[in-house]
């Protein structure tokens, strides 16, 4: 039987909580569950887990209707979101100016993650959830995962289990090690943003039926599988303390200081202009609306469309809702290189129209090739090249991996970290910086500093070999077999 911490958690230095984070990144033993038992779990929870979803058309959703003044696709009830309209004007990019069809949702939801010590070794409590948008179904989500909506019962639907763990975080036997506010994909959501928090629990907590605990090694592992850990636990890990104080030097090309000016810079000097507006302006311009589906008239970019949803593993058992659905699997890519034996990653101040801040750090590539297939080729995105003609022994990471299933259908992107050598210098265009592992981890203390494809990312740099030195990826498998180079869509909307 696990051998349980009966105190609760202790206040922790930086040190004590890094080494204990890092023990349980290493720890071969330990577990409370088998990666073997772990994977007869899930399995088992897939086959337990029914869902269907059906592609529908407006006129049928349930509980759903265009607003008469606005052509807004909005709940019936006020809440959740809606679909509204909204016009760009940018210096950023190829295209100066556009309008598309936006995801609003003003709620800020609880991502949240409980952590316990057991058998001496820190464990996350993993979720499997399944989303309506997942392309599989169910996937590993963190523990709470839930809209404002969803947890104050708005659909009449059963209560959200270990919400309180978040609600009253610093109640008895709790400690908070992450509460951060964090962005979503902002050229897909109007300023939307989640709560994400990390709380160290007590024994009392067990891991209920669709719940199980895992170490920080296995859940590292598991990035390595396709479609397996949803965005949701993705982002969440990414905002976990660093515990990399053995990857090298403190400092990075950059100072923390110089960073933090740059971004501020970056922030201050982009023009960019992004007014919500009614869903019919948009329609009828480069946007048509037919009985199933609100798309570009390219077929570019995404659709809006509608779906019904009978699950018997969610909050309610059935519904309709609207999803966006990318056209395509994105290209997101981090490339890494060594200077002065430090590892660091070029990342890449981007604009979408949907931030807050205007500006987030993104990773070196992202984008969808054939949104740019019709402009010049000195309009394609930088560095695309470096990723597509990357040799095998170049790619430290690459995995298809799935966006968020509640609000988008079969959003998948396929992310890389590319190794490169000094023939990428130091000296790069005025929009990127390098910047080590470490000055990520503390720019994700804050809000709105790094997106939500750069936090993937983070968290997958932390379970490379070589770059998270003593993190051993023996036995991993089930990395994407898409071909280097062939094109994708997804992370873009112009």
């Amino acid at each position: 039987m696990p051998q349980l911490n009966t105190t609760g958690p202790e206040p922790d230095t930086d040190a004590v909580l890094a080494a204990r984070l890092a023990l349980s990144a290493t720890a071969v033993g330990g577990e409370v569950m088998s990666d073997v038992e772990f994977f007869d779990w899930f399995d088992q929870r897939r086959r337990t887990h029914s869902q269907r979803v059906r592609r529908s058309t407006f006129a049928d959703m349930s509980g759903w209707d265009f607003v008469p003044d606005t052509g807004d696709l909005a709940h019936r009830s006020g809440r959740f979101f809606t679909v509204r309209g909204m016009r760009v004007r940018t210096d950023f990019g190829p295209v100066p100016e556009w309008t598309q069809p936006i995801i609003r949702q003003p709620e800020i939801g609880i991502l949240g993650l409980a952590v316990r010590e057991t058998n001496g070794v820190l464990h996350c409590l993993m979720q499997a959830k399944s989303e309506p948008g997942n392309v599989n179904g169910v996937q590993l989500s963190p523990t709470v995962q839930a809209t404002r909506s969803n947890y104050t019962r708005v659909h009449g639907g059963a209560s959200v289990p270990y919400l309180d763990c978040f609600r009253e975080p610093e109640a008895e036997g709790r400690r908070v090690l992450a509460d951060v506010l964090q962005s979503e994909q902002g050229s897909w959501f109007f300023c939307k943003r989640n709560r994400n928090m990390i709380v160290e629990v007590g024994p009392q907590v067990e891991a209920g039926e669709d719940f199980c605990w895992l170490t920080l090694r296995q859940v590292n592992a598991l990035l390595h599988y396709e479609n397996l850990v949803n965005m949701d636990a993705r982002t969440v890990l990414s905002c976990l303390p660093d515990w990399h104080h053995g990857a090298g030097p403190a400092t990075g090309v950059h100072s923390d200081v110089a960073i933090r000016s740059w971004i501020t810079t970056q922030q201050s000097e982009r023009e960019v202009s992004a007014s919500l507006l009614p869903l019919s302006e948009v329609e009828g311009r480069d946007w048509f609306r037919a009985e199933d589906r609100i798309s570009h008239e390219r077929g570019l970019f995404f659709s809006i469309v509608p779906v019904d949803v009978l699950s018997n593993s969610r909050e309610v058992t059935s519904w309709s809702q609207p999803l966006l659905e990318p056209h395509g699997i994105g290209v997101v890519a981090m490339l890494v290189r060594r200077i002065d034996g430090v590892p660091h990653c070029l990342v890449h101040a981007r604009v979408e129209p949907g931030y807050l801040d205007v500006v987030e750090l993104g990773p070196t590539v992202q984008c969808t090739p054939e949104n740019y297939a019709h402009l010049p080729v000195s309009a394609h995105p930088r560095f695309l090249d470096l990723v597509t003609e990357a040799r095998p022994e170049q790619v430290l990471f690459d995995t298809v991996l799935s966006e968020e299933g509640g609000r988008f259908l079969n959003a998948q992107n396929r992310y890389l970290i590319i190794e490169v050598d000094d023939g990428v210098p130091a000296e790069v265009p005025g929009d990127y910086r390098w910047v080590t592992l470490r000055q990520l981890g503390e720019l994700l203390k804050y809000s709105h500093y790094v997106n939500v494809q750069a936090r993937t990312l983070v968290a997958a740099l932390r379970s490379v070999a070589g770059i998270s030195p003593g993190l051993p990826l023996a036995g991993v498998g089930g990395a994407t077999a898409v071909a280097a180079g062939e094109g994708a869509g997804g992370a873009d909307h112009r």
